[in-house]
C-alpha cells in the first residue's frame, strides 16, 4: 500500500497537521489544515483501491503474488506499509518548528508524491486505477503551487531582507529584531563583559528589552583600541585589569589617556 511510505498520503496528512501548529501567521495554519485534511481524503480513496483489487483475491493467487507475505500478516486487510512492505512510521515526517525549514519541505514532499504517481503510472495497465492515479497526481501539484504561495506570504509577513535571521513562530517578541531601523547597540550601553559578570540571571535579561543582537558589538571597536598611545603593559600598571575597566563607567580609552 504506496499511501503509507514516505512519499504517501499518510505521511503527508500527519506532517501538515502537525506543522500548523506551530505557524505564527493564520493563513499558513489555514492552508497546511486544509491540505492536510485532503491528504486524509487521499489516503482513504488509496485504500479503496487496495482493498478492491485484493478483496476478491483466492489463497493461490496471493501466493502467486508478491502480495504473499502481507497476505501472512494482514490477510486482505489494508495495513499502512510502503511499495517495499516496510511499515508506516513517523520518522517519514519532519516538523521543524520554522517556518521556512517546514514549507520547503511541504514544497519538496508534493513533488516527491508525484513522482512515486509517475512511477505508478508506468507499472500500471489498468485504467481504472489510472484514472484514479492521474487525479491524485494533479493535486500533489496543486499542493506545491500553493504551498509556494505560503513560502512567499511568510517571508512577506516577516518583511526583511533576510528571513534565515529569526524564527517567528518562536522568536517572540520580535520588535527588536525586525523592521528596527534603530542599531542594536544604540539600546544599550552594557558592554558584554559587564553583562557576563553582572548578578542577572539569563532569564531575566530574556525578559528585558535587551535583544540578544544588542550584546554582540561592544562600543569600543579592537581597531580603535589597537590604535590608542596605551600599550598593555602601560595597562598593567595602572593596576586595573581590562576586567575591571569594562566593570567600571570609565572606558579603556579615557583610562589610558589619564596614565
Amino acid at each position: 500500500m504506496p499511501s503509507g511510505g514516505p512519499d504517501g498520503e499518510l505521511a503527508a496528512s500527519l506532517r501538515y497537521l502537525s506543522q500548523r501548529f506551530s505557524m505564527p501567521y493564520p493563513e499558513l495554519k489555514a492552508i497546511l489544515t486544509d491540505i492536510g485534511t485532503e491528504e486524509l481524503d487521499h489516503f482513504e480513496i488509496i485504500g479503496s483501491i487496495v482493498h478492491q483489487l485484493t478483496r476478491n483475491l483466492t489463497e493461490a493467487q496471493f501466493s502467486q503474488l508478491p502480495f504473499a507475505s502481507y497476505f501472512v500478516d494482514h490477510t486482505a486487510g489494508v495495513y499502512p506499509v510502503s511499495a517495499a512492505g516496510n511499515p508506516f512510521t513517523a520518522a517519514y515526517i519532519g516538523v521543524k518548528g520554522d517556518i521556512i525549514a517546514d514549507l520547503t519541505e511541504d514544497m519538496a514532499a508534493e513533488q516527491k508524491a508525484r513522482v512515486t504517481y509517475d512511477n505508478i503510472l508506468r507499472l500500471s495497465d489498468d485504467p481504472d486505477v489510472n484514472n484514479v492515479i492521474r487525479f491524485l497526481r494533479e493535486r500533489e501539484v496543486v499542493h506545491f503551487q500553493r504551498f509556494g504561495e505560503a513560502l512567499r506570504i511568510a517571508t512577506d509577513r516577516m518583511d526583511q531582507k533576510n528571513v534565515y535571521a529569526t524564527n517567528p513562530a518562536f522568536d517572540k517578541p520580535m520588535s527588536n529584531i525586525i523592521g528596527a531601523n534603530v542599531s542594536p547597540m544604540k539600546d544599550s550601553n552594557l558592554a558584554p563583559l559587564s553583562m557576563e559578570k553582572s548578578n542577572v540571571s539569563p532569564s531575566a535579561m530574556e525578559k528585558s528589552n535587551v535583544s540578544p543582537l544588542s550584546m554582540e558589538k561592544p562600543n569600543v571597536s579592537p581597531l580603535a583600541m589597537e590604535k590608542s598611545n596605551a600599550s598593555p603593559s602601560a595597562m598593567e600598571k595602572t593596576g586595573l585589569s581590562p576586567a575591571t575597566m569594562n566593570k567600571s563607567n570609565v572606558s579603556p580609552m579615557i583610562t589610558d589617556n589619564k596614565g
